[in-house]
Order: C-alpha cells, then sequence, then structure tokens
C-alpha cells in the first residue's frame, strides 16, 4: 500500500461543511459496479500475461493487482455497512482508505505497463496501457468529486510508464511520454471543474435545508427542526422552554436592530450552554428551546435543572448592545421524557412545559418550574 497524506496536508483538501464531508466520500464509496468491472479486466488482462510470457514481473505484478483488487472491494462493502455509525473524524479516515487503494491499485497497473516496456512486449504494452486509460476515465467520471484523489492516483499510475518511454532510445516513445505529462494536466483541469461545478450543487442543496430549518435571524434551529428532533430522538431527554423577562421594554427603547443583536447573543449563549450533545432552538419571538440527553432517574432530573440553571444564569449577565450594558433575564419550564415521543406526545409535552415556563414568569421571573409541580399544584387548588 502507497502511505496516505499526512492529516495537514489533507486538511487542505477537505471541505469546511461536515455533512458535504460526508456526502462526498459516500459518493466515493458507489463506485463499487465501476471497481468490479476494472477488476475484472484488470486481473483477466495481467493473468492472460503471466500465463503467457512466464515471466516472475508478471506474475508478481499480477498478485499485486488480484490482492488490491480484493482489498479495494472489501473496504467498499465494509463502508457500506458502517457509514450510518461513521463520525466526522471516521469519515475523514476513510476517504484516505480509499485514495490508499485507488493509488495502490494504479500503482500495479503502471508497474504492468513498464515491464512490458521493459520485455519489448508491444501486445503487452497496449493491453497495460488501455487498462491504465481505462482506470483514468473511470477515476475521472467516479471520483473527480476529490480531486486530490484522482491526481495522487493518476500520478503513480502513469509515472511507470512515463519512466519506461523516457529510457527507451526511440524518439517516439519518448514523445509519448511527454504526451502523458500533458495528458495529466488535462486530468488535473477536468476533476478540478467537475469537482466545483458538484460541490456548488451540493452547498446550494444544503443551503436550502438550512434556510427551512433553521431560524434566519439567529441561526439557531427553528420550531421545525426542534420537533423533528424531538420525535427521533431515543431515551432520556431534557426539555427546557425558555422566555426573555425584559426584552419588549429593550426592543421599544433601543430599536429594533438592537433587539435582533440581542437575540443574536441569547442564542450564542444558549448555544454554549448546550454543547455538542444537545439542541437549542428559537420557536419565535423571545422563546427559546433547549433539548439535551440525560441520564435516567434522578440523575437526569439532576442534569436537566442544572442545565436550566445555567441557561438563566447565562442570561442574567450584561448584553453589550452598542458598547451599552443591558440586563435582562430569563424564564423556564422544564421536564425530563423517558421514552419516544409520538406526534401527538410531542404536542403534549410542549404545552407542558410550556405552562411551566409562564408558571414561572408569573412567580416573578427569573426562575424555573418543573412541568410535574405546577401541574401537581393546579391539581390542588382545583
Amino acid at each position: 500500500m502507497v502511505p496516505t497524506m499526512g492529516p495537514g496536508l489533507l486538511s487542505r483538501f477537505l471541505h469546511p461543511n461536515p455533512a458535504i464531508r460526508r456526502e462526498l466520500v459516500d459518493l466515493l464509496y458507489t463506485s463499487l459496479p465501476q471497481v468490479t468491472a476494472i477488476n475484472a479486466a484488470s486481473i483477466t488482462g495481467s493473468v492472460a500475461l503471466a500465463a503467457a510470457h512466464r515471466d516472475p514481473g508478471y506474475i508478481a505484478i499480477t498478485c499485486a493487482i488480484v490482492i488490491n483488487a480484493i482489498g479495494r472491494m472489501v473496504s467498499l462493502l465494509r463502508y457500506k455497512r458502517r457509514a450510518a455509525r461513521l463520525s466526522d473524524k471516521d469519515v475523514i479516515h476513510w476517504e484516505r482508505i480509499y485514495a490508499a487503494g485507488a493509488a495502490s491499485f494504479g500503482l500495479a497497473l503502471g508497474a504492468l505497463s513498464f515491464r512490458a516496456f521493459q520485455l519489448d512486449d508491444q501486445p503487452g504494452a497496449w493491453l497495460a496501457f488501455g487498462l491504465s486509460m481505462s482506470y483514468c476515465v473511470g477515476m475521472v467520471s467516479r471520483a473527480a468529486i476529490r480531486p486530490w484523489v484522482v491526481l495522487s492516483t493518476t500520478a503513480v499510475l502513469l509515472a511507470p510508464t512515463l519512466i519506461a518511454g523516457l529510457i527507451r532510445p526511440e524518439i517516439s516513445y519518448r514523445l509519448g511520454a511527454g504526451m502523458l505529462v500533458l495528458f495529466w494536466f488535462t486530468i488535473r483541469e477536468a476533476s478540478r471543474h467537475l469537482s466545483k461545478a458538484f460541490i456548488e450543487r451540493l452547498e446550494a442543496k444544503h443551503a436550502l435545508a438550512r434556510q427551512a430549518n433553521h431560524d434566519f435571524l439567529t441561526g439557531l434551529p427553528n420550531r421545525a427542526a426542534f420537533l423533528n428532533a424531538l420525535e427521533t430522538i431515543a431515551g432520556s431527554v431534557s426539555i427546557v422552554a425558555i422566555d426573555l423577562d425584559g426584552f419588549k421594554p429593550v426592543n421599544d427603547r433601543h430599536g429594533h436592530h438592537a433587539g435582533d443583536d440581542l437575540l443574536r447573543q441569547v442564542a450564542t449563549r444558549l448555544s454554549d450552554c448546550i454543547g455538542s450533545s444537545g439542541m437549542a432552538a428559537r420557536f419565535g419571538g423571545d422563546e427559546f428551546m433547549l433539548l439535551k440527553p440525560v441520564a435516567e432517574g434522578a440523575n437526569g432530573r439532576e442534569e436537566a435543572l442544572a442545565l436550566t440553571r445555567d441557561a438563566i444564569r447565562a442570561l442574567s449577565m450584561p448584553f453589550l448592545l452598542s458598547d451599552i450594558p443591558v440586563v435582562i433575564g430569563a424564564s423556564a419550564g422544564l421536564l425530563v421524557s423517558d421514552e419516544p415521543l409520538s406526534e401527538s406526545e410531542v404536542a403534549d409535552i410542549l404545552q407542558r412545559v410550556d405552562a411551566a415556563l409562564y408558571a414561572a414568569k408569573r412567580a416573578g421571573g427569573g426562575n424555573w418550574a418543573w412541568a410535574e409541580q405546577h401541574e401537581a399544584e393546579l391539581r390542588q387548588t382545583a
């Protein structure tokens, strides 16, 4: 196997959006029919040359082609089985695996061409060169979405043929070697162009999806995204409804632009509180929702309460609006759900946590209320 690029060098070619990175690597691993075809053709051709000439070099190269072909097939099938469970870091690792497998296979094909030139086996050289060109075309048509993979693979594929042509005394071979360099630059431009066009389409698709599921002002997930997460999340989760105390006076006094700036700062603080394992969403106006997995039982309730306290504490600290310190506050209602929720149960949960929130606001604000506690108090007064 050829060595892969180090993390620092590869990072130059990584898309900043993890979702787009994942989609690009998924597309690399959909090339099973194409890889199967080139594997079959390459194994057939190399076995035929090895059997016809009984040359140790041909035999060794044939073994290398077979081993690489099997390795590529195994990696394609393994990725398909594991793709749904892979982390963003794992996806980058699998991109390197694909590149290493493609380059190793290309190097073996290049070696087959080099050996044919060494033996002055013109039919063998023609066969090996045809396989190499087929592989190049396949790489551009399938892997052009990741140009660095195409360029590194075609470079190691064409290099042995290039060297073999240059060491031959005939001028025609040397001219042919020069043409391979021009061919590589053509592949380079084609793969870059195709990659740019494809990634622009992906970015446009993801931008539209984000607009449908994110609040345009704060960048937080919106109500639709929160409800979808609530319906699909498994295990115990804390659900916290938050409403700002004193937002309207700030908005009236300093203007809507200042109010918008304040909401964006609130969104940032809530995102910091929830961390990467949860979700902070804006439901509209100055109302926000938090969703985060917690432990089961009493520990989960403690985690939910700690999250609520952190959020209220964070929102009670001064905000700067055009260098003017502004102090507001927040009230919250919370509960912990231990089971997956149906659509009707989600509506009931939101109604319960919202009622607890406004109970906390009626109590003076800057506080929180458990949904169960508020419901028990209502039953006592009924």
